[in-house]
């Protein structure tokens, strides 16, 4: 995934009303740029590191600047824009980059699944294969030298891991995608200090048979792209 116009470079002055990050550019300029991120990006949005930014050509938008990337003091990068994650999963199953999921050729984004009416993010298939359900989360929260997840208590987080723990017993494919957006994290951990409903959840979900993935993103100002698979502990 190439950024195409290039990023651009600011300094972070505040995030705020969670979709909103006041900036000050290269020029000296303060302006409003959106942020596509609801979570609580705990060590992801300091005042004063730099941020990057891309624009959108749509005229109709209120604010055309999109935050994209954090750089910290410790020169970690890290994509705050959530919504790269699902991109990301998608460009790898095309391009057969997840060496686990590369027998299957037809890939279905947000399909209705569940008895807790939810959109599985993708639905795998191919003929001889069991039809595999694949639930996407992003990594972010980094304390010490360990990736968690969650960085708060979710509630649509918990949802899914009860869907995915019966379709396991149903006996298809259940799998937990881990996309880690942070070039600091190498492992990753439920996070049972955040959110331990979660993590018990994520216990029973592993025990009935749901797989857990997680892949490092390869980032830059550049470009993006799925790349190593790290430990889950």
């Amino acid at each position: 995934m190439e950024f195409i116009p290039p990023l651009q470079s600011a300094i972070l002055i505040k995030r705020y009303k969670r979709f909103l990050a006041d900036v000050v550019t290269s020029e000296g300029k303060e302006m409003t740029i959106h942020c596509a991120n609801t979570g609580a990006m705990t060590g992801c949005a300091t005042p004063g590191d730099t941020i990057w930014y891309s624009t959108s050509d749509n005229p109709k938008r209120k604010y055309p600047h999109s935050w994209e990337l954090t750089q910290t003091k410790n020169n970690h990068l890290i994509c705050i824009n959530t919504l790269r994650a699902n991109q990301l999963i998608a460009e790898a199953l095309v391009k057969k980059h997840i060496p686990e999921l590369s027998d299957y050729n037809n890939v279905t984004p947000e399909v209705k699944y569940g008895a807790e009416n939810s959109r599985i993010d993708f639905f795998l298939t191919q003929n001889g294969l069991v039809d595999c359900f694949m639930e996407v989360k992003s990594v972010t929260l980094l304390e010490g030298n360990h990736g968690y997840f969650p960085d708060t208590e979710t509630k649509r987080g918990q949802k899914h891991l009860r869907e995915l723990t019966q379709i396991a017993k149903e006996g298809k494919r259940a799998i937990l995608m881990f996309v880690i957006l942070h070039s600091g994290i190498h492992v990753v951990s439920a996070a049972r200090h955040i959110d331990p409903k979660y993590a018990a959840l994520l216990d029973e979900a592993v025990k009935s048979g749901v797989e857990v993935f997680c892949y490092q993103v390869d980032i830059s100002e550049q470009k993006m792209q799925i790349g190593k698979s790290i430990s889950f502990t």
